[in-house]
């Protein structure tokens, strides 16, 4: 192997795809999958015996984890289909800063790249820090996605 066909391949964590594949027959209600290219989760599934020769097909609705929006599949059971890896993690917030949310982890690691929700959480998370409470705020991050979903105050002492 001469240098020039050399190859260099950068190490990635076992989280480093957006998602990964599920054959459609295992997918779960209330679990996550990709429908027209936009994380879901599964709130009904159908399937449905085809004729003689056909394969089972399974009907998926699922609601997109970001917008709310409802979408809808159909796909051969034995075929595969894309589930999001979604994370979920709580951080403390620090501040809001032109509409975003200056967030820290409990290990010190702040981040700000998250928008203040356009909706009544984000009206909550602006008045409950106005007031000066410690909040801990949930965010769910799929592919390259991330939102605040939840906000809480957090106990006293956790400081």
């Amino acid at each position: 192997m001469s240098d020039e066909e050399q190859q260099t391949f950068e190490s990635v964590g076992a989280g480093a795809s957006l998602t990964y594949p599920m054959q459609c027959s295992a997918l779960r209600k209330n679990g996550f999958v990709v429908i027209k290219g936009r994380p879901c989760k599964i709130v009904d599934m159908s399937t449905s015996k085809t004729g003689k020769h056909g394969h089972a097909k399974v009907n998926m609705v699922g609601i997109d984890i970001f917008t709310g929006k409802k979408y809808e599949d159909i796909s051969p059971s034995t075929h595969n289909m894309d589930v999001p890896n979604v994370r979920r993690n709580e951080y403390q917030l620090v501040n809001i800063d032109d509409g975003f949310l200056n967030l820290m982890n409990s290990d010190g690691v702040t981040k700000d790249d998250v928008k203040v929700p356009e909706d009544t959480l984000g009206t909550e998370i602006q008045a409950s820090f106005d007031q000066g409470k410690d909040l801990l705020v949930t965010i769910i991050a799929a592919m390259g996605e991330e939102q605040a979903i939840s906000v809480k105050e957090a106990p006293k002492g956790a400081n």
